[in-house]
């Protein structure tokens, strides 16, 4: 197998780090592992051809193929769920009473093949239950890998994937495409918004958010990356709105967010 040259682990460090926030120092292994099996697809006998190659594609295909091998996709339904507790007892609740024209502002950020989005448009579904039909209760999604947003929207999933979930919701919410596959219901698909979205870039939005989730995500950037992004995510949060993050990652009292209970803050 072809030997990931330190010049050329440096160089892709650097570009992930200065495109997309995220820091692959330390993960050379990862790096060296999940592109050698791009060199091998593609006849590559060396990391430096492919990585030239794929950083020069005027397309931007190849960058995007590398991008999306290079960056950490685990998750899976009901992942931390003390969040979708504090959802159900105590978000939802607070949106229900004080969100006079019923538009529910939602955004999963690095939202990965789409578990944590549909999560929460199971929560908002089981709250709301017959009154439902009376919110505006669509979830943005957003992340940057482009395979992670296909897999997302086609929101077919492994059993082992449901393995949280009671088995009231997976008959409520999924239907069986076959021994080992489940595929999310229409009703609930349609409830999420896929976008391909890079956290270094300007937030655009029509109205603040009521509540954004950025979970596992800011584990892999340094501290003034992350700050700067948790400062833009606080500008676009409504007042008395929430940031949900990882248990890992932590939230300094100079953005702007006040402490809630682990992993969650509020503007």
């Amino acid at each position: 197998m072809p030997k990931l040259e330190d010049r050329d682990f440096g160089r892709l460090v650097e570009f992930i780090r200065n495109g997309y926030g995220i820091n692959l120092d330390k993960k050379r292994m990862l790096v060296e592992g999940r592109l050698s099996s791009e060199l091998r697809k593609k006849g590559y006998e060396d990391f430096s051809s492919y990585i030239d190659d794929a950083l020069a594609d005027p397309t931007g295909r190849e960058t995007a193929r590398m991008v999306n091998r290079l960056t950490t996709n685990h998750t899976f339904f009901m992942r931390e769920p003390e969040h979708f507790a504090f959802m159900k007892n105590v978000f939802l609740p607070e949106v229900e009473e004080n969100v006079t024209d019923r538009d529910l502002r939602i955004w999963s950020a690095g939202c990965s093949t789409g578990q944590e989005p549909y999560t929460m448009a199971m929560v908002i579904d089981d709250y709301f239950g017959a009154k439902k039909h009376a919110w505006d209760a669509t979830i943005l999604a957003t992340d940057i890998d482009t395979d992670c947003l296909t897999a997302a929207r086609e929101g077919i999933y492994e059993a082992q994937s449901l393995e949280n979930l009671s088995a009231e919701w997976i008959d409520r919410y999924f239907c069986r495409v076959d021994e080992e596959h489940w595929r999310i219901c229409d009703r609930i698909r349609s409830q999420v918004v896929f976008r391909r979205f890079n956290l270094m870039d300007e937030i655009e939005y029509k109205k603040p958010f009521d509540l954004i989730s950025c979970r596992n995500v800011m584990i892999y950037f340094d501290s003034d990356t992350k700050n700067a992004l948790v400062s833009r995510f606080y500008s676009c949060t409504k007042e008395g709105g929430y940031l949900f993050t990882g248990h890992a990652e932590n939230v300094t009292s100079m953005t702007g967010y006040r402490y809630v209970q682990p992993a969650v803050f509020v503007r």
